[in-house]
């Protein structure tokens, strides 16, 4: 069983991220004492938004080319319209998706992040859940929607929306913990 307090969460996003669903849940596991990385495709600040409008920065810790599934307990992928859609279509985080799925390590989406997760070919016959408008991606990538605030199916945790960011935390929490 791996304590909170013992475990190190890979965070993957880049511009145009949602500000709440990267340092909600970054805040949440760094104040239970997890330690948290950011990895980016480059090692420069990225800008989240609010909805659509601009929000804080953060610069990452390291970049997604170098980042090791075999380095972390589990990864958190933020929505954001513009970040998973960028990223989707970056092979390294494909890539490092598909490597923490196959190891069994927790996988948490929000929001819009789910949209790597239909990129990686990880939620076929899985339970799944996202933002409303990409719900048809997720049921045509073979995902079964459900429609709650955190939605867990193995090593998968997805959730809805910024509002269900406490949610979405508890769930990636209890995930790391219980992992033997």
């Amino acid at each position: 069983m791996t304590a909170i307090a013992n475990a190190h969460v890979l965070i993957m996003a880049t511009d145009g991220f949602e500000e709440s669903e990267l340092f909600g849940p970054r805040e949440i596991l760094m104040g239970q004492g997890a330690r948290v990385s950011l990895a980016s495709p480059l090692l420069v600040p990225i800008q989240a938004t609010v909805l659509d409008d601009p929000g804080k920065t953060i610069r990452p810790d390291l970049r997604i080319a170098d980042a090791r599934a075999e380095d972390y307990d589990a990864l958190v992928l933020p929505g954001g319209v513009i970040n998973p859609d960028a990223l989707r279509t970056n092979a390294d985080a494909i890539t490092l998706i598909r490597a923490f799925v196959a190891a069994g390590k927790p996988v948490a989406a929000i929001c819009h992040g789910p949209w790597l997760l239909v990129e990686a070919d990880v939620i076929r016959g899985r339970q799944v859940t996202a933002w409303p408008s990409i719900r048809t991606d997720l049921r045509n990538a073979g995902g079964e929607v459900i429609d709650r605030a955190a939605v867990i199916d193995g090593n998968i945790l997805t959730s809805r929306s910024p509002d269900d960011v406490s949610a979405f935390t508890e769930a990636l929490i209890a995930m790391i913990e219980a992992r033997a």
